[in-house]
C-alpha cells in the first residue's frame, strides 16, 4: 500500500517562502504526483501535477512562484512555494497515482488513489 506523509506548512507573512515535502513509501512506483489545495467550502483544486517524465502543469495562479520537484532516490516530492500571497492560504495535500491521473483533470483529483494528510498553509500580514 502506498503511503504519503506530508511535512512543512505553517503561518507566514506575504512574500515569504515555504517548502512542503511529501515522502512516498510502499507499494509500486506511482507515475504521477501532484499537490492539491483546498479552502473551506471549496472543491480541492490541483496546484501542480507532474508525470514520470517530469512534464509539469501548474495552475495559473501559482505559475512562476511554485516549483514541484521529485527526488526519486528518496521518493520525496517537494513543493517550493515562493512569494506566498494571502490567497495561497489553504490546506495542501500531496497525491500520487497512475500516469493518466496527471491528464484526466478529474474533479478534485478523483483519479489519484493515494493521498497524504493535509498540511495547513496560512499567509497573512
Amino acid at each position: 500500500q502506498v503511503q504519503l506523509v506530508v511535512s512543512g506548512g505553517g503561518s507566514v507573512h506575504p512574500g515569504v517562502s515555504l517548502r512542503l515535502s511529501c515522502v512516498v513509501s510502499g507499494g509500486t512506483y506511482q507515475a504521477c504526483v501532484a499537490w492539491f489545495r483546498q479552502t473551506p467550502g471549496n472543491v480541492r483544486e490541483a496546484v501542480v501535477e507532474m508525470d514520470k517524465y517530469e512534464r509539469i502543469r501548474y495552475a495559473d495562479s501559482v505559475k512562476g512562484r511554485f516549483t514541484i520537484s521529485r527526488d526519486n532516490n528518496r521518493e520525496i516530492v517537494y513543493l517550493q512555494m515562493d512569494s506566498l500571497q494571502p490567497n495561497d492560504t489553504a490546506k495542501y495535500y500531496c497525491a500520487a497515482g497512475p500516469y493518466f491521473a496527471c491528464y484526466s483533470r478529474s474533479q478534485a483529483g478523483a483519479d489519484y488513489p493515494f493521498w497524504g494528510q493535509g498540511t495547513q498553509v496560512t499567509v497573512s500580514s
